[in-house]
């Protein structure tokens, strides 16, 4: 076979591509600065794998940890931790409804009206979003009913916007009935409502009610504890109580509630014996209270003012302060623990003493005298006075019985101190708001005649006119 050498062929020329060469250059170009970066340390592996600087959580990792919050007591994490599921799940209207309840509780720790006042509108405005977003759900509508009868019974709402308040309230809660008649929870809000509007007989039966469908239920034991210890028994509402601690171990307003009810077993006790157990039982559940804020790093000055006032039933003035300077160090702003303070040093013979803390309470005060008490507060307690700095305090606006005591208690040291310029004004002050009321015309007729006496003969100090204490309304520390 002839081997045959395969024909020469030559493949014409390809052109010129500027294009690509371009390309090529860039590229080159950029792995070079690449590289230099690289060894300068400018750009390490973390580069490309760090995380996002604000995470996003789920919505349900928000929940489960405002849930927690509120099982541990400590509602306001709970609260904060509820706005932020809502600010990714806005529309969810049980959200909504969780987040109002939380609230509702809330202000049960805060210690005067006007803060309470707010909460509980901002309870009532997150309410009004659960049954926007969940119209058909029968817990929205009975959330909104307990924000509503919270909020109807606090005294910085006027008489006739608490009866439309709690017709509202009611409404609501018949809604919910009639979405689930057998829900618990819309059960015992109802019997509260119905507590509120002196329907005892039927709240007694909702109340019994709502605990036979939802035993496992903090809410329904509070609410039929309540309607027990607005009836009388004492004892009974300390069991129902009690059996709501044990769902709801941390929520330090069941303890005061319980404190509250041995505190006014006591003052009805006939024996001596039987007296002391009873307050001993009360200062146990308001210190245990004060160990859970403790524990949960909470500046709650309530369960202090519990306990001072305890100590005043018992005539122990000393241990009274004590507790309420405690709670006055614990919120420096606020008011009603300035007053609480001062009628201890009048009931402990301090008149003096008590006349910078009225002055907070009833008129206000500034830096300069706030920032005295505290310095004496600092030097009982042992802590560094030079670094206490005075706050500003707004006086108590005159809207209930209980700060007309108030005023009246100043007014009564100031005029057995002969200083009548200050306590006039302020008796006038009382009689156009409750001039009504015999128990006030009594005291300030009482201490006009001291002023008159005083002017026209100076005599020695006097003993202030006793002042009545006055149990406050709604659903705040208690009495």
């Amino acid at each position: 076979m002839e081997l045959r050498e395969a024909p020469l062929s030559f493949a014409s020329r390809k052109r010129s591509r500027p294009k690509v060469v371009l390309l090529y250059v860039l590229l080159n170009v950029a792995a070079l600065l690449f590289a230099r970066q690289v060894f300068a340390g400018q750009v390490t592996l973390q580069t490309f794998v760090r995380p996002t600087p604000t995470p996003t959580r789920a919505p349900q990792s928000w929940v489960a940890e405002a849930r927690a919050h509120f099982a541990a007591g400590n509602l306001e994490a709970a609260a904060e931790a509820y706005r932020a599921a809502l600010a990714i799940r806005p529309q969810d209207g049980l959200l909504w409804a969780e987040l109002a309840r939380t609230l509702v509780y809330s202000s049960a720790l805060m210690t005067n009206d006007a803060e309470r006042h707010a909460r509980l509108q901002e309870a009532v405005a997150a309410a009004d979003k659960a049954v926007e977003h969940a119209p058909d759900a029968a817990t929205a509508h009975a959330v909104r009913a307990f924000a509503l009868d919270w909020l109807a019974l606090n005294p910085l709402v006027p008489p006739d916007q608490q009866d439309a308040l709690l017709a509202q309230a009611e409404n609501e809660a018949a809604v919910a009935l009639r979405l689930d008649p057998n829900n618990a929870l819309t059960l015992a809000f109802y019997a509260e409502i119905l507590l509120d509007q002196q329907n005892i007989v039927q709240a007694y039966e909702t109340a019994r009610q709502a605990v036979e469908r939802g035993p496992d239920l903090m809410d329904t034991h509070r609410v039929y504890a309540l309607v027990l210890e607005s009836n009388g028994r004492y004892a009974s509402a300390i069991e129902e109580y009690l059996e709501a601690i044990r769902r709801a171990p941390n929520l330090t307003f069941l303890y005061l509630r319980v404190g509250f009810n041995y505190r006014f077993l006591a003052s009805k006790a006939q024996g001596k014996a039987a007296r002391d157990q009873y307050y001993a039982l009360a200062l146990e559940y308001f210190d245990k209270a004060a160990s859970i804020n403790q524990r949960l790093g909470i500046a709650d000055p309530v369960p202090y003012i519990a306990i001072s006032k305890t100590y005043v039933q018992q005539g122990q003035f000393y241990a009274a302060a004590r507790n309420a300077e405690k709670a006055l160090w614990l919120d420096p702003t606020d008011p009603a623990t300035y007053a609480q303070l001062a009628v201890i040093y009048v009931k402990s013979r301090n008149y003096e003493g008590s006349l910078p803390a009225f002055q907070c309470a009833v008129k206000g005060c500034g830096p300069e005298v706030s920032g005295e008490i505290l310095r004496e507060i600092a030097t009982k307690f042992g802590l560094d006075e030079d670094a206490v700095q005075g706050v500003t305090v707004e006086p108590l606006p005159l809207t209930n019985i209980t700060v007309a005591y108030y005023y009246l208690q100043y007014a009564s040291v100031l005029a057995a101190l002969d200083v009548c310029d200050q306590a006039l004004p302020l008796l006038d002050q009382v009689e156009s708001a409750f001039g009504s009321d015999p128990a006030v015309r009594g005291i300030i007729a009482e201490n006009r005649n001291i002023c008159r006496i005083l002017q026209a003969t100076p005599t020695p100090v006097r003993t202030p006119t006793p002042v009545p204490t006055y149990a406050p309304q709604g659903r705040g520390p208690g009495p």
